[in-house]
Parts: structure tokens; C-alpha cells; sequence
């Protein structure tokens, strides 16, 4: 089937007078998880992200760190397998004309990739026209009210129009779905892991605003008042509605709004070198936002301790891998604010455990082998809250050095939870506690310590991330996950993850575990921990205990126990 189509695309290179095709991982919304997904579709590759070019005769998929594994695995069949931050996509193009859907790059991430290279807008998109992509019905957009929140979304605006004032501009363009919940307060069912709704706004320095989506998708929002049937305008209709504004300039944004849409803005406006003011506003989450995620993380901590406690003590067959997170789904399922998954569950045993974005497939999975380690990275979405977390598992004894790598990751998730954020105060200075422990046995690992979570959206967001090359500061309110891992490549992987957010006590700023779940002890060689590490482990422990002991059965509360 992949053979067939990379065929009948290069047989449309003639048509176009290109040499080769650009196929981005992300749709035209730069959703985390793409409602079409063109890349698997023609390199099979399923991974979040990447990017491929298929010349005459010749294919290349880039790829980050997290996925070379999985991309050999997966698609070098067909594609010559590149690491993107060792090889960028212009060094190897230089003489071709490539051709590329401009609803689906901005300037920024084409120019990045592709530097000066000969670049062939095509507006008709040629992975469509060889795969037919279903239209999913869509369902009406929904409010979250004040309470959930915690802020108007008249309140957000304000903001917005202070922004626009400040920097003497006309308008800002919001093309990231997850921006406009978030202006708007309200969420959708567009996304299969995040409550997204795919709409864009165009915003005035007056309050004014315009909502770029199917009216259908409107017509709640329109009944509660949100917004008038006036200011809901099609995706055809938006060129000649910015012909119709009136004014001198606009903010875009660089990460989500696509070629195709600049174009349209620019042929009237000039456009400002700013970003988005949302991502950052966003990223702070308030009082409200705080206290549900907190609840939610109860609620996700007992699904998952449960389901630690079966695993390696109940659960007496040999199971598989897609088996064991559809027994985790289970768990989850029992709380009635439950919605969906964050993310597709990486349920990886043994070697499968070294792929760093693994994912179980019916076809394929692996039965777990009692003698392998066993990493669960998983989420959901709930009323009203994002949860991730990832644990390693084992079911009998280990070889020393396996327990150390183990004891060296946890030495840095600990050191993370600990960190002094009046002098480790961005993501790149603690990143460095992160993977210390390791660094000093040679070891380390391929992708950041970690990500910023939204409230009730992605799983992912930034600015504020734990990476060797984030700069943002950490504020109050901000949520992010701490999951530094080691991996080796055909045995096994280790991750441990917390989501963690920045807390203000007496004008002091430290981290706060969301995550309620227990952490691997038969892993632990304690020799390697010192006192600081052993207290921190214990009160975590003895905080999960006074949590749910009074809902766990009388085995699972002695196991907890036997932790602490």
C-alpha cells in the first residue's frame, strides 16, 4: 500500500515541474495529534513528529531522538532514516525544486528546514488526492463556566486589547486552536486526545473579534451569547473579510499560522514581529485552574495505583502489552469524570520499553515477560483536567546495573522536584540537574526532561518546558512534567514522570507534585541515595497512603503500605 502511493505520487511530479514533495507530520490547524495524518500515510511512520521528502528516486524521513528507533522500525523500507538535529532537510536539497502545501508550513519552520532552497507552493494537497481522508461529523463548540476557569473570557480579552494597545498594533491573528479555548473559554471534540476546537480568531484593538470556523460549530457558543451569528465567519470567507478591515497592521503567530493565511494578511497589512501573547498567558495557570487539576491528579492517581498493584501482584497470566493498557483504560474508566486518553498509552516491555514514543498495536504487541522491565507512560483527560505520568515496573529481581541507571533517573527526578527556583529558574538550568547523575556514568538521553501541560487542553504547550535550550522563566502557576529517562537501545527503557506545577508559600517559589502514583521501589539500589533523596521518597509515599488508603481493599492498602 505504501509502495503504491509514494508511486502514484512521484508520477504527479511532472504535472507540477517538481523533483520532490515535502509531507509535514502536522495538519493545517499545527494540531499536536493531526486529524489528517498525510506523513504515516505515505511513510507509515506513526510518530508525533517528523517530516518527509520523496524525490525521483530517492525518500528521506527526519526525525528527532525520541524516534529513530521507531522510524527504522517503521518506515526505512522506503526511507533513508535522518536524525533532524544532526542533519537539516537544506544540507541535502540544495539543488531541487521542492514542492509544498503552504496551508501546512509557516515561514519560520520552512525557512528553518529549508534555508534557500528552490520551494514550490502547491495549493492542492497531493497526499489528498491519493488517500481519502473521512470528514468526521462535528460536534458544536462547548463554554467551561467562570468557576471551572476562574476568568471571563471578557477578562481575556481585556488583556488581548491591552497587548495590541501597547504594541501600536491593529490586530492579532490567532491561528492555534488551543489559543482560541483558551481566549474563549470554551473547548471541542476536533482533536482524539485533547478537548480542541479547530476554529482561528481575528481580534481588534476595539474588542472586536471574529471567529474563523463552520457555523454549525458556533451555534452553541451563539446561544449562550458568547458570540454573535455575525462574527462567526467561514474559512472561504476570510480574504475577503481581512480586505474589509480596516487599519495598518497585524500580529500572527509564527508556530501555527501557516503560509497560505500570511499571504492573505499581508497582501493589506503589514505584519509585526511579535508572538502570540496567549502561549504565554496561558502557560499561568490561576487559583481555579490549580485546585481542579489538583483534583483530577487524584482522582488519575488511584486508576494507576490500582493498576500497579494488579500488575505486579495480581495479575498471575502472561498478559500483552495492548492488554495491559487497556486494563490501565479500565481503571481510568471508573471515575465518571473520565473523558479520554491525553495521548496514546506507551505500554513498552523489555526492548519495546527503549523506544522513546512506543505505541502497542493488536497486530504486533509484545507479551510482557516477567522477566523485563515494563514502562507505562499514559494520560487522560478528565472533568476538569490534563493528567501524564510515566512509571517503570518490574516483577522480579534486577542486575545491579540496570537498578543503578534506574537509581540515577530517579536521583534527577527528585533532584527536579527539589529544585531551588530563586537560582535554577529556567527549564535549561534545571535540565542540568536532570540528567546529572547520569552524565556522571556516561549515560544520558535524547529528549528534554520536561513539557508544559495545558488546563483541560494539550498535553503538550509551551513556552516554559525542562530542555537543555528553554530560557522562559518559571512563574507561579505554571504546570509542567519532570521526566528525565534512560534508554537502552534493544533491552529496556526507564522513565519516571510527574507532572509538577510552580507554587508561591511566602513569596518563596518552588515545584508541587500533581502526580499521585507510586514510584518503583524494587528498582531502587538504595546505596546510591542520600538522606534528602530517602525523606523525599518516604513523604511521597506516606501522601499517596493518606490518600487513598481509605479506597483500597485490604491487600492493596498493605501493599501501599509496604512502600512508605
Amino acid at each position: 500500500m505504501i509502495n503504491k502511493r509514494i508511486n502514484i505520487l512521484k508520477k504527479k511530479f511532472k504535472k507540477f515541474k517538481i523533483d520532490g514533495y515535502i509531507v509535514p507530520k502536522n495538519d493545517e490547524y499545527f494540531s499536536e495529534y493531526a486529524k489528517n495524518d498525510r506523513l504515516k500515510n505515505i511513510s507509515n511512520f506513526s510518530g508525533s513528529a517528523g517530516i518527509a521528502v520523496l524525490l525521483k528516486k530517492k525518500n528521506y524521513l527526519f526525525v528527532d531522538g525520541r524516534y529513530t528507533i521507531q522510524a527504522q522500525q517503521e518506515s526505512s523500507k522506503n526511507f533513508d532514516i535522518i536524525e533532524i538535529h544532526k542533519r537539516l532537510p537544506h544540507t541535502i536539497f540544495k539543488k531541487f525544486n521542492l514542492g509544498y502545501d503552504p496551508r501546512l508550513f509557516t515561514s519560520k519552520n520552512l525557512k528553518n528546514y529549508f534555508l534557500n532552497n528552490n520551494l514550490i507552493p502547491i495549493n492542492k494537497n497531493l497526499i489528498d488526492q491519493i488517500v481519502k481522508f473521512k470528514e468526521k461529523k462535528t460536534k458544536p463548540f462547548y463554554s467551561l463556566k467562570n468557576n471551572i476557569i476562574g476568568e471571563s473570557h471578557q477578562s481575556k480579552i481585556s488583556k488581548i486589547v491591552n497587548f495590541l494597545k501597547t504594541n501600536k498594533t491593529d490586530y492579532l491573528f490567532t491561528s492555534a486552536p488551543e489559543n482560541v479555548a483558551w481566549l474563549l473559554n470554551i473547548r471541542g471534540y476536533d482533536n482524539p486526545n485533547s478537548p480542541i476546537p479547530n476554529a482561528r480568531l481575528i481580534i481588534d484593538k476595539n474588542k472586536k473579534i471574529f471567529l474563523i470556523t463552520k457555523k454549525n460549530n458556533a451555534l452553541q457558543i451563539i446561544k449562550e451569547k458568547k458570540i454573535n451569528k455575525n462574527q462567526v465567519i467561514e474559512i472561504e470567507a476570510l480574504p475577503n473579510l481581512v480586505n474589509k478591515l480596516k487599519g495598518k497592521s497585524f500580529i500572527i503567530d509564527n508556530k501555527s499560522c501557516s503560509i497560505f493565511y500570511e499571504n492573505i494578511i499581508k497582501s493589506k497589512f503589514t505584519i509585526l514581529d511579535k508572538n502570540d501573547p496567549i502561549y504565554k498567558l496561558k502557560s499561568i495557570k490561576n487559583s481555579h485552574e490549580i485546585r481542579h487539576t489538583i483534583e483530577t491528579h487524584k482522582k488519575d492517581g488511584l486508576a494507576l495505583t490500582k493498576f500497579i498493584y494488579w500488575i505486579k501482584n495480581i495479575n498471575k497470566k502472561t498478559i500483552t502489552e495492548v492488554e495491559a493498557q487497556n486494563k490501565l483504560e479500565k481503571f481510568r474508566k471508573l471515575n465518571k469524570d473520565y473523558l479520554f486518553p491525553s495521548f496514546n498509552t506507551i505500554a513498552g516491555s523489555g526492548s519495546n520499553g527503549a523506544i522513546v514514543h512506543y505505541r502497542a498495536k493488536t497486530k504486533t504487541t509484545k507479551k510482557i515477560n516477567k522477566r523485563d522491565l515494563l514502562l507505562v507512560d499514559s494520560g487522560g483527560q478528565y472533568k476538569y483536567g490534563t493528567t501524564d505520568v510515566t512509571r517503570t515496573i518490574c516483577f522480579n529481581s534486577q542486575k545491579k546495573s540496570i537498578k543503578n541507571a534506574y537509581t540515577n533517573v530517579l536521583k534527577g527526578h527528585i533532584a527536579v522536584a527539589l529544585t531551588n527556583l530563586s537560582t535554577d529558574n529556567t527549564g535549561k538550568k534545571i535540565d542540568i540537574r536532570a540528567r546529572k547523575f547520569l552524565k556522571k556514568e556516561g549515560l544520558d538521553y535524547a529528549h528534554g526532561t520536561g513539557h508544559g501541560v495545558g488546563f483541560f487542553l494539550n498535553v503538550h504547550e509551551g513556552p516554559q518546558s525542562i530542555s537543555k535550550y528553554n530560557t522562559i522563566k518559571m512563574e507561579e502557576g505554571m504546570i509542567l512534567s519532570n521526566e528525565p529517562g534512560y534508554y537502552k537501545k534493544d533491552h529496556f527503557g526507564i522513565r519516571i514522570e510527574n507532572l509538577i506545577y510552580v507554587k508561591k508559600l511566602k513569596n518563596k517559589l518552588s515545584f508541587e507534585n500533581f502526580t499521585l502514583a507510586p514510584i518503583e521501589k524494587d528498582l531502587i539500589n538504595y546505596e546510591l541515595l542520600n538522606s534528602i533523596e530517602k525523606d523525599y521518597l518516604f513523604k511521597y509515599h506516606l501522601n499517596i497512603y493518606a490518600e487513598y488508603s481509605h479506597l483500597l481493599n485490604k491487600k492493596e492498602r498493605k501493599w501501599l503500605a509496604s512502600l512508605i
